[in-house]
């Protein structure tokens, strides 16, 4: 399953021994849209989730879309954001002219 993306409303659970294996198991794919870091500890749970490869990450809440946070995906999940400000040129091309007198 995780050679494939998936979306939901799906839910697969791994079973690992430790925070380091779940992190590893969790980059271990070709995609990375977003993850959920749930913990007492908020401090630990930004360290966790600013491990996983993925383009967004929600922590103590399920996922959320908002036109004013950015939304998009790292790896195969996609390239660049949209939505939010950094949504408005992200796609955009510029256009660069240098000039010399």
């Amino acid at each position: 399953m995780r050679y494939q993306e998936m979306f939901g409303p799906v839910a697969v659970v791994y079973g690992c021994q430790t925070e380091a294996e779940a992190i590893a198991l969790a980059n271990n794919s070709s995609y990375g849209l977003g993850n959920t870091v749930f913990g007492s500890d908020i401090a630990h749970a930004r360290e966790v989730a600013a491990q996983v490869e993925s383009g967004m990450s929600w922590i103590n809440a399920g996922w959320a879309s908002l036109p004013e946070i950015p939304f998009g995906g790292v790896k195969n999940s996609g390239y660049g954001r949209e939505l939010s400000e950094i949504g408005f040129t992200e796609f955009v091309n510029q256009h660069l002219v240098y000039e010399v007198e």
